[in-house]
């Protein structure tokens, strides 16, 4: 891709997000814990629009919905957690925003937000943008990377 532009979603917009890494149990990971999870995306294209941009940085707004709605103050639970139970009792009993995903981790994350946004930016620009690259870091010690292939 000739043009290249980025938008991200630091730690310090809050998407505090509780998970657990249940495989885990080696590590204080297998615990259940939390970041203020931040989110890097990487849009490509080889022409620009009529504004001379890859990407309209005011059309995130969907993608920053996305990852309100499922990061912001949320419990994640990997749907294959033995405990899982333990968390629907917890969202019943009002305690937590509870969201099931597949796989829990920086890489996992990475794999789901970019299989999310990835067709509907391509859609949205009839393929003229590409999303190449998305990073979510827990912080700037720790992040995972998916991209395009």
């Amino acid at each position: 891709m000739k043009h290249r532009s980025t938008k991200t979603y630091g730690n310090d917009r809050g998407l505090s997000a509780c998970f657990r890494q249940w495989r885990a149990t080696h590590s204080h990971c297998s615990l259940l814990h939390g970041y203020a999870i931040g989110v890097h995306f990487e849009f490509g294209a080889d022409t620009l629009d009529h504004n001379n941009w890859v990407y309209d940085f005011g059309n995130c707004k969907w993608i920053k919905k996305y990852l309100e709605d499922t990061f912001d103050h949320k419990t994640l639970v990997a749907s294959d957690d033995p405990k899982k139970t333990f968390y629907y009792d917890l969202q019943n009993a009002g305690l937590i925003d509870l969201i099931e995903v597949p796989q829990i981790g920086c890489e996992a994350f990475a794999e789901m937000i970019f299989n999310h946004v990835a067709p509907k930016i391509e859609q949205e620009t009839n393929g003229r943008v590409k999303l190449l690259h998305v990073k979510v870091f827990e912080h700037a010690a720790n992040s995972a990377s998916r991209y395009a292939v």
